[in-house]
């Protein structure tokens, strides 16, 4: 019989759609677990909120192209215990051994009240595991879709993109506000400064990456043709939402100065986003014009780098 936890995406902040899946995935299991108070800070506290990655030819899969393996201290990080296992490319003859220890994590955490965040539970994307079966060895899993489903035990980090991903919360660790908010800065300043392995563009680069595409009129780069695409809308609407999480956090934690810049930087993202979606972007001008907001952005991050 399915034993499972009634969750939905429903309460988490995602004001394009396109919320960094991750980062969705982390705030909802936080949200419907015993700690559901850290639910918006731990985007930001866990580093997500400020960290941003561009590749030269706006593949959307850049966005999740990041160490992996940083998952578990970053969510510790923002005061949460965690479990967490991976099986990458070239590490096959561990695929069957990891699986299995990752299961026993999915049931422990279900058990416990709390949803398994993974990889590739429906959509290429992160999502969360809310269910097992070991009768009938399924998962019951929610897709960043939103439509609820289930999957096979035997296909768990073996779907599209074949790389096992599986984090769990144990609880709460014995951290004060005052450590949380100076870690954050910390991992905030590491990866806006480029500190963070990537081989794509990210941080504070990002946004030079970005903003070429809308300015350049080289048409042997066909940066109109991608600032004009659904690529161009998927990073726009991807950072956004992350955006607001960084100003709520710094709101909360009482650091105005902080809290106001990146309410402006949120918003200079979001009516990029807007823009996008509304306007003719083969029009120079309009491309222009999202330029200048994405611009404005970049210089209130780049100030609140230095107040960090």
């Amino acid at each position: 019989m399915m034993k499972k936890l009634n969750i939905t995406w429903d309460g988490v902040f995602d004001s394009t759609g396109y919320l960094f899946s991750f980062a969705k995935a982390l705030s909802c299991a936080v949200k419907n677990s015993p700690f559901s108070e850290l639910a918006e800070d731990i985007v930001a506290s866990s580093g997500f909120a400020f960290r941003m990655w561009v590749s030269p030819d706006l593949c959307p899969s850049a966005t999740s192209i990041w160490q992996f393996d940083l998952q578990k201290s970053c969510v510790e990080n923002g005061g949460i215990c965690c479990n967490y296992i991976e099986r990458l490319w070239g590490q096959e003859n561990e695929e069957e051994k990891r699986r299995l220890e990752a299961i026993d994590l999915i049931r422990q955490s279900i058990d416990s009240g709390i949803a398994a965040v993974s990889w590739d539970i429906g959509v290429c994307e992160w999502g969360l595991i809310t269910g097992y079966d070991d009768e009938t060895e399924r998962f019951a899993v929610l897709p960043i879709t939103g439509q609820e489903d289930e999957m096979d035990y035997a296909r768990l980090g073996k779907r599209e993109l074949p790389i096992l991903n599986v984090l769990t919360f144990t609880g709460k660790a014995e951290k004060t506000q005052e450590e949380i908010l100076n870690d954050t800065l910390k991992i905030a300043k590491n990866h806006l400064l480029g500190n963070e392995w990537c081989e794509n563009a990210s941080g504070l680069e990002a946004y030079p990456a970005l903003i070429r595409h809308l300015e350049s009129e080289d048409t042997e780069l066909a940066c109109p043709e991608l600032a004009n695409s659904w690529n161009m809308e998927y990073f726009l609407g991807t950072y956004a939402p992350l955006k607001w999480y960084a100003w709520k956090f710094f709101e909360k934690y009482k650091l105005q100065e902080l809290a106001a810049l990146y309410k402006s930087v949120y918003e200079n993202w979001q009516k990029a986003f807007e823009m996008k979606k509304g306007l003719d972007l083969s029009v120079n001008e309009n491309r222009r014009a999202i330029a200048e907001l994405l611009k404005q952005a970049e210089t209130r991050e780049r100030q609140a780098v230095h107040r960090m």
